[in-house]
Parts: C-alpha cells; sequence; structure tokens
C-alpha cells in the first residue's frame, strides 16, 4: 500500500460532508441540476457585501510597493491592530494587536492552537454534535478528541464535560453557533464552564484551555446573542474566518485572538505564530488581509437566512418532522423518523435530495441540512421530503 495506513484510515472515516457533495455532483450529472436538492454542504450562496468588491478595487488600485513579498508570520500590523479594535468591542476584552494571528481560514487557527497546546495524548473536549474535522485536527498534533454529550436542545451538558476532565485534558473546545445543530450556548452557561475549568485546572495542576470556534457569530436570528468567552474565562482563545459572515469560503481567511490575560500569554502567542509557518501556512494569503482590515463588522444579510430557515421549519413540521429551531448558523438538524439516519439519508437521495447524516456528527439518529441555498430549492424539496419521512415510515421501499 503506497498510503501511509493511517491516511488509508481516514479516508474510510472521512467526511460524510464530502461524500454527500460529491453523490450530489453524479445525481446532477444524471437528472439535471434543477432536478436535484443539495443541502450537503455549508458552502454559503449569498455574495459577499457589497463593500467588498469597493475596497476590493480600491486596495487593488493602490499597488503599494512589496505587497506581495513575506510579511510576519501573525500578519499584517494594521490589519491585526484593526481586529484587535473590533474583538475588543465584540468580546468585551479589551485586547492588542499582540493578541491576534491572522490566519489561512478558522480550521488554519484551530490546527494553529492545537499544534502549539498539544502533546502526545493531551485529549480536546468537545460536545456531540461536533464539526467533523475537530477529530482530525486533534489527531494531526498527537491528540484525540473526547467526545461528550449534548443536552436534548443541543445546549451544554456541563456535568458531562466536568465528568470528562482527566489528567490528559488540555482544550475544551466549543462551537457556538453550532454546526450542524445552530444551537447558540447562552451566557450563564458559558460563565459556568469558565468557573468549571478554573476550578479543574487548579484540581490537575495544569491550564485547561477554552476553545471556542466561531466562524457563524454574526448569523444569528430572533435577537440572539451570541456571549464572549474571553469575558468568561479567562485561559481562552477565539478561532473565527470571514468565509460565512462575509460569504468568503474560498479565500480561506481567518484569525484567532487570545486572551491577554491567559496563563503565560506571550509564549502562547510565541507558539501559535510560529506553528502558524511550521505548518506550512506562514502567513494568511496577503491581499485578503488588506481588504479585510477595511471591512471588520461587516456581514450578508442575515435576514435572508432566517426567512429560508423559517420556511424550511414551517414545512419540515407540516410534513411532521421533529427538531430543535436553531438560532444560529445555517443548518437544521431534524431527527431521523427510523433509527438509521444512514438509512434514511439513502432514502432522501431517492428523491433526489441530498442530506448528510448525523453519524457523521456525532450525532447518530439525526441528520443535517444545509438551508445556504436559494428559496426554490427549498420550495421544490419540500414534498419529497414528506414522501421520504412517508416511506421511511410505513418501510416502502
Amino acid at each position: 500500500m503506497a498510503l501511509a495506513a493511517k491516511i488509508q484510515d481516514a479516508i474510510e472515516r472521512s467526511s460524510w460532508i464530502r461524500k454527500m457533495f460529491e453523490e450530489g455532483a453524479r445525481l446532477k450529472a444524471l437528472h439535471g441540476a434543477d432536478k436535484v436538492f443539495d443541502f450537503s454542504l455549508g458552502n454559503p450562496d449569498l455574495e459577499p457585501p457589497e463593500s467588498f468588491p469597493q475596497v476590493l478595487n480600491k486596495v487593488i488600485a493602490e499597488s503599494l510597493t512589496g505587497s506581495h513579498g513575506y510579511m510576519a508570520n501573525a500578519g499584517y500590523e494594521e490589519t491585526r491592530a484593526a481586529v484587535a479594535t473590533y474583538v475588543s468591542q465584540e468580546q468585551s476584552v479589551e485586547v492588542s494587536s499582540e493578541h491576534v494571528v491572522m490566519t489561512c481560514g478558522a480550521a488554519g487557527a484551530l490546527n494553529c492552537i492545537l499544534k502549539a497546546l498539544l502533546d502526545p495524548g493531551d485529549e480536546v473536549i468537545v460536545s456531540a454534535p461536533y464539526f467533523v474535522e475537530y477529530g482530525f485536527y486533534a489527531d494531526n498534533h498527537g491528540g484525540q478528541i473526547n467526545v461528550v454529550s449534548t443536552r436534548d436542545d443541543f445546549t451544554l451538558d456541563l456535568e458531562a464535560i466536568e465528568a470528562a476532565i482527566n489528567a490528559r485534558t488540555k482544550v475544551i473546545l466549543i462551537n457556538s453557533p453550532n454546526n450542524p445543530t445552530g444551537q447558540v450556548y447562552d451566557r450563564s452557561s458559558l460563565e459556568e464552564l469558565g468557573h468549571l475549568l478554573a476550578s479543574g485546572s487548579g484540581k490537575l495542576g495544569r491550564t485547561l484551555y477554552l476553545v471556542s470556534d466561531e466562524p457563524y457569530r454574526k448569523i444569528v436570528y430572533d435577537g440572539v446573542e451570541v456571549p464572549s468567552i474571553l469575558e468568561a474565562y479567562p485561559n481562552s482563545i477565539v478561532a473565527t474566518s470571514y468565509s460565512k459572515d462575509v460569504s468568503l469560503p474560498g479565500e480561506r481567511l481567518g484569525y484567532l485572538v487570545a486572551h491577554p490575560g491567559a496563563q503565560q500569554a506571550e509564549a502562547l502567542m510565541s507558539g501559535i505564530i510560529l506553528a502558524n509557518r511550521i505548518l506550512g501556512f506562514v502567513n494568511a494569503p496577503a491581499l485578503m488581509q488588506r481588504i479585510v482590515r477595511h471591512l471588520q463588522g461587516t456581514c450578508v444579510d442575515v435576514t435572508v437566512y432566517q426567512a429560508r430557515r423559517d420556511r424550511f421549519c414551517q414545512g419540515l413540521a407540516e410534513a411532521g418532522y421533529e427538531f430543535v429551531k436553531p438560532r444560529g448558523a445555517f443548518y437544521l438538524f431534524p431527527k431521523s423518523p427510523i433509527n438509521d439516519d444512514v438509512e434514511f439519508v439513502r432514502l432522501l437521495q431517492e428523491e433526489n435530495i441530498l442530506a448528510v447524516p448525523g453519524s457523521g456528527f456525532g450525532g447518530p439518529g439525526y441528520f443535517r441540512i444545509a438551508y445556504c441555498v436559494d428559496e426554490q430549492t427549498i420550495e421544490s424539496a419540500l414534498p419529497g421530503f414528506a414522501r421520504a419521512r412517508e416511506r421511511a415510515l410505513t418501510g416502502e421501499q
């Protein structure tokens, strides 16, 4: 076998999201794109805000000397300073550019953080359902995930987290608004989690870090607040990107920001910046850094996603599905009408509907729908969702 055994195993366990995306390409070639309803991939379909092309053209026209050369591994100082100013307001904790690193998306940020923090055998606690790549990210750096349950409404089960903390725990990784459930963790939960981690750090004699993956922070509905983890706990780090809120996923740009009061904050930042280089990212894309410097706080029109959420929830409820109404992001995570979520997703495929089994997110018995698609796709797919549920319950194949 030419491939490393570890990579071969990873291929076999690889993301259901990509598998379904590839199945979508096959079905579209077979039936035509307009006959296939693809809810598999969280790929924003909204164009970036109007300010983006305006700033893009302005930055390109500047043609600064040396603008395509290497830079400090943490990113341009002026961009980091702009991010720090914005984050200080957003997170209600004063941070400086020294605590910001520009990264290749939130994925790059998370990998840099875990590279800097994990020793071989260290554990990262994650709450299921969780983003499918977290296990691979931890494994990249010698660690492993320790999966705990959430409550029935997908909120944090703090007792489960506390019970999972052990001598190998180094990081607690949360994602709010959550992919795949759309749940947002409230302020009291995060404050209690902060107290729990402070107590756990004291008992273990090692620092427990809280890392929050927040690319959907601005995509929330009904006046929901996304509380600050920097306020909740000093040994905390935020990872985020411009992929979802500014609709720039292909540009691979994000950042991380560490609490200035974190244990050995200077050494922490030095380790993360080094990781950015030795992992091969070197630095985040230069052109995009110069652009987003002027776009802090910018976001697509979230009301479009909210209208889609509301229509989908209405249609699925009328068809008899059970689900927790998402408070943010652009995903629904309904219960499968049968225990075998993989089998139910297969029935949906027979209706030319592509969704992702909850098993791929550590949430068996559910399935994920990404509603970052046009309204007509949702309307056209709803009858198929109803038929698939009826077939699943009656045993009709």
